[in-house]
């Protein structure tokens, strides 16, 4: 039965509220004509008794009952008088219509037995209203029956009832073609917002659906639109991101196996260089995994590390950084050095790599003949440690400055050197992250200055 209801039932929004207007409508209609038909009966019936009392009253006042037996007086509409007109005393039969009626007099007869005022309707062929009067005299008392046919008045109620289910049947068609005309009206933004949603990208497109002007249901589901694109948007400039800091991180490691496999390629190696060049490609491909790792962490948790759970010595992993990056040019001059071999911050080793890895990468793609990394305790205060990175390079146009750790954003993308404008802002953010910055020393020239600041190991 469900499936079969299923079926026939309406698969659009519209048929389906049209459709339940409809059942409503004709349930209240029903309800409504049956009350409506059963009122029109009873004041029907009701007028009918009416008309007998009226004629029985008429009869009564040619039943003489003042003396010891009752008498019935002539009178000049003695005719009118004596149609469907029964005249008892007590519950003998005075009087009786001159047409032959004897299913109506045996009705007559019980009405006068029973005595008071009554009315019942009888008749097979049709219906008759009969209405019992009793009239009191002084030493007698007499009981008029007066009966009426209601043929007419069931016509008349007939004729009511096939109007109101005719009147109800153009209601309810109008009512299912109003509703439907009201629903197709009410539900034309939400197909031109269906429509606008399947044009739109999710990606490039800064429309919005909450501002246009709509009803305020429509206005709220705008609204709510709105706020899922742009949870759609951030996710995908994050995974962008993801993507494009995986691809600049990987890109150095990736480097160094290459490099190593076309140089043991080139020619035959002897057993020592082979292991030595299985140790590079072994060390390059365990740090692919560490950048891996520690992207991916802090994608899925927004904390790769944090103060405390773990250290790393400053310098052997600066003097570590910059013997593996196999882009450094010899022309250039590199010096590392810190206040205190000793030094440690409070990061583990694998991010302290990976926060100062694009910053040394930008000093050696921009610098003219040198590249200084200095590490030294934090003079603010709090006791962290302090890394800068400083080369002769160019440096940083000052109408840039405002946007160089934005995201994908280059002073001069056509200046012949690599890079997609992530490296900045991945090493500020995973700095940040554990409580720490990167920055840009503004004051320094000629060339570039980063300065880094984590917490102390």
């Amino acid at each position: 039965m469900n499936a079969v209801f299923a079926r026939l039932a309406p698969r659009t929004l519209r048929g389906r509220l049209a459709l339940v207007a409809l059942t409503t409508a004709t349930l209240l209609m029903v309800i409504l004509t049956v009350v409506f038909n059963t009122v029109v009966r009873r004041h029907l019936q009701h007028t009918a008794d009416d008309e007998l009392r009226t004629r029985a009253a008429a009869v009564a006042t040619t039943v003489d009952t003042s003396g010891p037996t009752v008498r019935v007086l002539e009178s000049t509409n003695d005719r009118l008088l004596d149609a469907n007109v029964w005249i008892y005393s007590g519950s003998r039969l005075l009087e009786q219509p001159p047409s032959g009626a004897a299913p109506l007099t045996r009705v007559a007869d019980e009405l006068a037995a029973h005595g008071g005022r009554r009315c019942v309707t009888a008749g097979r062929q049709g219906p008759v209203r009969l209405c019992a009067q009793p009239v009191a005299g002084p030493q007698s008392a007499a009981t008029v029956v007066t009966a009426l046919d209601l043929s007419p008045y069931r016509s008349s109620a007939d004729a009511l009832l096939l109007g109101s289910l005719a009147l109800d049947g153009v209601m309810l068609v109008c009512t299912y073609a109003l509703t439907r005309l009201a629903v197709a009206r009410a539900l034309r933004p939400v197909r031109t917002m269906t429509d606008q949603a399947t044009q739109w990208s999710a990606v490039a497109s800064e429309e919005r659906f909450g501002a246009m002007n709509r009803p305020v249901e429509l206005a709220l589901l705008g609204t709510s639109l709105d706020a899922l694109l742009d949870r759609i948007r951030a996710v995908l400039r994050h995974e962008r991101q993801l993507t494009g800091e995986l691809s600049h991180e990987l890109r150095t490691p990736l480097s160094r196996i290459i490099a190593e496999l076309d140089w043991w390629q080139a020619g035959p190696r002897p057993a020592e260089d082979t292991r030595a060049t299985h140790a590079v490609i072994a060390d390059a491909a365990q740090s692919m995994r560490t950048i891996c790792d520690t992207l991916l962490n802090e994608a899925r948790d927004g904390v790769p590390g944090a103060p405390g759970t773990g250290t790393a010595e400053v310098l052997p992993a600066l003097r570590r950084l910059v013997a593996a990056d196999p882009d450094v040019p010899v022309r250039l001059t590199v010096v590392v050095d810190a206040e205190d071999p000793r030094l440690e911050a409070g990061v583990p080793p694998a991010l302290l790599e990976r926060i100062v890895s694009p910053l040394l990468a930008n000093a050696f793609r921009y610098a003219r003949t040198g590249v200084a990394v200095h590490a030294c305790r934090a003079t603010d205060g709090h006791g962290g440690v302090r890394i800068d990175i400083t080369d002769d390079g160019p440096g940083v146009p000052a109408e840039f400055t405002g946007d160089l750790f934005q995201p994908g954003r280059r002073a001069d993308p056509g200046d012949g050197h690599g890079g997609a404008g992530l490296g900045l802002p991945l090493a500020r953010r995973l700095a940040r992250s554990v409580g720490g910055e990167v920055g840009h020393d503004g004051r320094h020239t000629p060339g570039a200055r980063f300065v880094v600041s984590l917490p102390a190991g």
